[in-house]
């Protein structure tokens, strides 16, 4: 069936200048790390999709690694672009991203400016575009010159295959100079994308104060802690879970599921369901409830999940005393 968009998309959702640019992101961004690759059903990521931009959302967050295999995402993606949402684009903000493993060699990763151009040429014929909307870094690379990774960016910008561009997973220090660089060559730093949640706040500490002093927006990426900040682990760890398989691996990181976590998820959720919320939708409200925040990236395995996570929209204040409970709940 031929879709046609919904036509009272945008008179729910909220739109939020990035910094002190004339861009607005939707305040929910979808990223496609997980569930948009070719191990994955097409046509339920075509159905997650349209239903995300039905709901307003018009920002699409990729990267040249998401997907299973690495570059499948964005190559279903382009696909879904091409069948339905074509007409579309001009009302939608599709970023992408290099900075990891994507090909053998040296010049298959981290932040050279022959890696950075020759990824972002290999994800715009991916997804059948003649340009990104947003162009990131990905991560900080210790051993390339951080002058040459920001010039790559700057020439990106002028040979026009991305609008805008951005760093993602840069610590304040690092930040700072990125965008000091970015400022001189002409091509403002529009944003950054830090790991940030209720579980993970090392951005509170210098990033944010410096993004709102330096004007360049924030939009947060696992805010939902990879899933502990869902009713899903509040009770056990399903079987066919992220977590579970991440724990089986041995490989337990900052988001592992704990006693600790758990514990502290469960009185979350009481205080979630006392602002007649659900554990996920404060977790994201709590994040927008900061100015300096321009959007928050949320993933969805089925369509519903969309739908669940814009209704954090209808409440993102927080009495004096909530937040307290939250610092000492978080404290523990």
């Amino acid at each position: 069936m031929e879709y046609s968009a919904n036509n009272q998309r945008y008179d729910s959702m909220e739109y939020r200048r990035c910094g002190k640019s004339g861009l607005k992101l939707s305040a929910l961004s979808l990223g496609l790390w997980h569930n948009f690759g070719y191990v994955d059903p097409l046509e339920n990521c075509r159905a997650i999709l349209l239903k995300a931009f039905d709901s307003g959302i018009t920002h699409f967050d990729l990267a040249n690694n998401y997907g299973q295999p690495s570059g499948s995402a964005e190559e279903n993606f382009g696909r879904i672009l091409k069948r339905d949402l074509h007409p579309y684009r001009d009302e939608l903000i599709i970023s992408s991203k290099a900075g990891y493993y994507m090909w053998p060699g040296p010049y298959g990763e981290w932040g050279s400016k022959k890696y950075l151009v020759s990824s972002l040429d290999q994800s715009l014929k991916r997804m059948g575009l003649d340009y990104v909307d947003i162009f990131y870094h990905h991560r900080p690379d210790p051993d390339t010159p951080l002058e040459e990774t920001m010039s790559a960016l700057d020439l990106i910008v002028r040979q026009g295959k991305a609008l805008y561009v951005g760093i993602s997973n840069y610590q304040a220090e690092e930040a700072k100079k990125a965008i000091e660089i970015l400022k001189k060559l002409g091509t403002p730093c529009l944003i950054h994308q830090p790991k940030y949640s209720m579980f993970v706040r090392w951005a509170e500490k210098d990033l944010l104060n410096l993004l709102g002093n330096e004007g360049v927006g924030c939009i947060p990426f696992s805010p939902l802690a990879q899933g502990l900040l869902t009713n899903k682990y509040l009770t056990h760890v399903p079987a066919d879970s992220r977590a579970a398989r991440h724990l089986q691996n041995g490989a337990i990181g900052e988001d592992a599921i704990t006693p600790e976590s758990i514990n502290k998820a469960q009185q979350l959720a009481k205080l979630a369901d006392e602002r007649g919320q659900s554990l996920a939708q404060m977790a994201l409200a709590w994040i927008l409830k900061d100015k300096r925040i321009t959007s928050v990236l949320v993933g969805a395995s089925k369509p519903e999940q969309i739908t669940d996570s814009i209704k954090c929209l209808s409440n993102y204040n927080f009495s004096d005393e909530e937040l307290k409970r939250i610092e000492k709940i978080l404290g523990e």
